[in-house]
């Protein structure tokens, strides 16, 4: 891990925040190292595996301590729809003998171990801290094991030390722009092919996408990395664009992709009926070609018009209700967009992990208004909620108690959901589940106050 590696990820020249001058110096926000506490968000390390762990026919051997090895697929709920090798968790388990004379030759036994029993399409060996900082070899034993085991494995460097979650990210597509990508070919392309990169298939929504192509005449040649398989990745570069749904995070993977393939690259957005459409018509836009562009029309045409009737009975509870929401990254906007289609209010969002464009877009969709929450912190959400007089908080798990203090229904909206809300089916589950939330009877219990409270106002002490 050269620390020039680093600089020229966070210098990454297709990100919007490297595009705006600030007087005679660039807008540093993509060149910042990480500040102090962020990665309580997610270390690099973190990041890394977030983005390959979905490939789900891999093993996944994270060379540091038991600690590091947390379930990421436990905690982010991307789903198979064949392999489960990569629920397995696989460590080194580096001990402090290890860090004393070294885990090179623990790290070559343990992918030989894991190629000769559970036989993956390919070993991803991340290096953490540990190895990192003792200097360990990673690339070198990941060549000689390669040799040995007949098997494609992969090092990852990315220790977590060296940023948080987002730079972990990018770090994971260099990983598969210099191992994976271009290293095999497919068995036969289609006249409209293209990739998805930053796609995780989160509670499963791509399966409410992949039909809406396959019905276009469109193939999704590789999916970077939701429900993806080892091997479609590999021939990724014979696709004809490249949609890219999570910008920030492999922004690296499509601006190579273009210059080394000539593969072009779109920003698309699934969540909400306006950007799905627009997503579709983007698609047919690029290919140019007739009969495509009629098709993408009568799918609009058609799904439009049934989800006005499934949504029908949801728009009455939804209409007018004001919410704030509290996520990261492309979801604050795109979310938005889903919300607004409902006929819901957005009176704040967080822009945390926004890029430059994401807030413009925010800015656009909430008007001057909106508020755009830059901190973090429970006191502060807590704050925007009473001075908006929320109706409801839409956030990640660890917010709900936020909620709780507010007396106002909360929906989980990160990765740890259970339920997919991108296409048009996604909707539809959207509409259902912030009824049901607004709908449930406990937030009437909440606002009452507590039986003891009520007992010391009628007793006349006070606590």
């Amino acid at each position: 891990m050269w620390q020039s590696q680093v600089n020229q990820l966070l210098r990454e020249p297709a990100c919007p925040h490297n595009h705006h001058q600030h007087g005679d110096r660039r807008n540093r926000s993509c060149r910042q190292q990480a500040k102090p506490g962020s990665a309580q968000g997610g270390c690099a390390f973190d990041g890394a595996s977030i983005t390959l762990v979905p490939i789900t026919d891999a093993a996944h051997l994270v060379h540091g301590p038991t600690a590091c090895a947390s379930n990421a697929w436990g905690t982010r709920g991307s789903l198979s729809s064949g392999p489960l090798l990569f629920r397995t968790g696989f460590t080194t388990d580096l001990s402090e003998q290890d860090i004393i004379f070294g885990g090179e030759k623990r790290l070559y036994q343990a992918i030989r171990v894991i190629a000769q029993r559970y036989r993956p399409a390919a070993i991803f060996v991340y290096c953490t801290c540990v190895p990192a900082l003792t200097g360990e070899d990673v690339v070198a034993v990941c060549r000689a094991a390669q040799a040995q085991v007949g098997l494609p494995v992969i090092p990852v460097l990315a220790p977590g030390f060296v940023g948080g979650k987002n730079l972990g990210n990018r770090l994971a597509g260099e990983a598969l722009l210099k191992y994976v990508i271009g290293t095999g070919e497919p068995p036969a392309v289609g006249c409209f092919a293209l990739n998805l990169i930053g796609e995780y298939n989160i509670a499963g929504e791509l399966w409410d996408v992949l039909p809406l192509f396959e019905q276009l005449g469109i193939q999704v040649l590789a999916k970077i990395t939701g429900d993806a398989r080892y091997r479609e990745i590999t021939y990724a570069h014979r696709a004809h664009l490249n949609l890219v749904i999570c910008a920030k995070a492999l922004l690296n993977v499509a601006r190579q992709m273009q210059e080394r393939y000539g593969i072009p690259y779109i920003e698309c957005s699934f969540y909400g009926l306006r950007e799905m459409n627009r997503c579709l018509h983007q698609v047919a836009q690029h290919f140019g070609d007739p009969a495509l562009q009629r098709r993408v029309e009568a799918l609009m045409a058609q799904e439009t018009q049934r989800l006005e009737q499934e949504l029908a009975p949801y728009r009455p509870r939804l209409q007018g209700k004001r919410v704030v929401l509290y996520t990261g990254g492309v979801k604050s906007w795109s979310i938005v967009a889903a919300l607004q289609d409902l006929g819901m209010q957005v009176v704040a969002t967080s822009t945390r992990k926004s890029t430059a464009e994401d807030k413009a877009r925010i800015r656009a969709l909430l008007g001057s208004e909106g508020i755009l929450l830059e901190g973090e912190g429970a006191q502060e959400l807590l704050a925007v909620i009473r001075r908006t007089q929320a109706d409801m908080l839409i956030a990640g798990g660890r917010n709900q108690y936020t909620a709780l203090k507010a007396g106002i229904p909360f929906l989980d909206i990160n990765q740890e959901r259970h339920y997919g809300y991108a296409g048009y089916r996604g909707l539809v589950r959207l509409a259902r589940e912030l009824t049901h939330a607004l709908d449930s009877p406990i937030w009437t219990q909440i606002r009452q106050p507590a039986p003891w409270e009520v007992m010391h106002h009628g007793s006349g002490f006070d606590l």
